[in-house]
């Protein structure tokens, strides 16, 4: 679905409903899961007068633990208003907090929604306790021990080198 940005703020218009997983690609790539997002859409002006889009968002997705590789149930909630910007240029020029989003008479709603999970995912999934960890991954009280420094090749050829000088 593709919305005026400009339009649908100027006219205060609302849009709710859920965009199915199917049309969320990148997340499905980040191996998140979730049957679809349900979101709420709402045009307006913000406090400082400009164009926006108040935007809540909700979820239940599955991502996984990057510390035991098994899934981790994470509830998205995000209510977020992004002021609409004329160009690329304006939105790199600001100094200051505001979130903006490029505006156009063709804005995608899908991408907008996925740009927002995405930005709300946690950066490293875990659970708090991993009760199991998976074959191959590696314990948390592993993670700080120092590897063994790695055996030089030229030593190894060394060591030969005089075991055939013995023999």
């Amino acid at each position: 679905m593709k919305i005026d940005g400009f339009q649908f703020a100027r006219s205060s218009s609302e849009l709710a409903g859920v965009i199915d997983a199917a049309q969320l690609p990148r997340l499905a790539e980040m191996q998140c899961r979730t049957p679809g997002i349900r979101f709420r859409l709402k045009g307006g002006m913000n406090d400082r007068g400009k164009a926006s889009l108040g935007m809540e968002l909700s979820a239940d997705m599955e991502l996984v633990c990057q510390r035991c590789m098994q899934p981790l149930a994470f509830g998205l909630k995000i209510e977020t208003d992004l002021e609409l910007a004329k160009s690329q240029t304006e939105i790199e020029s600001a100094d200051d907090e505001v979130d903006r989003i490029l505006a156009s008479r063709s804005m995608d709603l899908a991408a907008m929604v996925e740009d927002e999970a995405i930005l709300a995912l946690p950066m490293i999934p875990r659970h708090e306790h991993c009760s199991e960890a998976a074959p191959g991954a590696v314990p948390a009280v592993m993670e700080s021990v120092q590897p063994a420094k790695p055996v030089s090749p030229f030593g190894v050829l060394a060591a030969l080198k005089q075991g055939r000088k013995k023999g």
